[in-house]
């Protein structure tokens, strides 16, 4: 752990770095037990993977927390799941304030149950003051309704006169999208093995690293995350552009 923790070059850490957190109900199948024990065991995972993030420099870690999609589970895990991230945001609030992490949440919020939207409200504002990190929680999201929402916002502003459409450019949509001031995410992980993207901030990771490892998210910790970065490290980021004109 130290070892891979000293590999890290500290000028190339990347600032934000998002996460699809899969694979918690196969963990708990393998074992014999029941799935939502798998989401409960991945809260280890998240608080020692948002530990180690803030500990390299990190200053974005997104987590994909519940999609859109996870509505169309047996109402009984979806029950539990939101239970759990109410249980998770309470107990964790005095850990967030003494490493100094500012929780923030993406997502259509306000369609969460009354009990999980009321505790992430409380949750962000108990932590608005915090800047060594901010653990950005998607929460009933879909980069697709995000998207919508944000061609939404600037149809509206420009029938009502207060945008030219010739004006709206890269910055503008941006500052419609749920993510409006976060820098996009260099590096976007997937764990479980699945190579899809599952409708994750796909606006945003037009150039992020993609890094897909079969460890399912509860044995994701610190070494795996050290591991994804020092393999973002190693490639090169061209944007377009040919090697040698990055050497120059």
């Amino acid at each position: 752990m130290t070892d891979l923790k000293s590999q890290i070059i500290p000028d190339k850490v990347p600032q934000h770095i998002a996460i699809i957190m899969d694979g918690n109900g196969r963990w708990a199948k393998q074992k014999g037990m029941p799935r939502v024990l798998g989401h409960r065991s991945g809260v280890k995972s998240v608080r020692e993977v948002t530990e180690a993030a803030g500990e390299i420099g990190v200053k974005y870690l997104t987590l994909y927390a519940f999609s859109t999609e996870n509505w169309s589970r047996p109402p009984a895990e979806v029950t539990a799941l939101m239970g759990l991230l109410v249980e998770t945001i309470r107990g964790e609030i005095r850990e967030l304030n003494k490493n100094g992490v500012r929780l923030m949440a993406i997502g259509d919020l306000e369609a969460l149950p009354a009990e999980s939207y009321r505790t992430l409200l409380e949750g962000m504002e108990q932590t608005k003051n915090n800047t060594r990190l901010t653990l950005v929680l998607a929460l009933n999201y879909s980069a697709k309704w995000e998207i919508l929402r944000a061609a939404r916002i600037l149809a509206e502003q420009a029938a009502a006169g207060a945008l030219r459409p010739q004006d709206i450019d890269e910055t503008v949509f941006e500052s419609a999208l749920s993510t409006r001031g976060i820098p996009d995410p260099e590096l976007l992980i997937r764990t479980s093995g699945e190579t899809r993207i599952s409708n994750f901030l796909l606006w945003q990771i037009a150039y992020a690293e993609l890094y897909f490892t079969p460890v399912f998210w509860p044995d994701f910790g610190k070494k795996e995350l050290f591991e994804a970065i020092l393999s973002y490290q190693r490639r090169e980021r061209r944007f377009g552009m040919i090697s040698e004109q990055l050497a120059r």
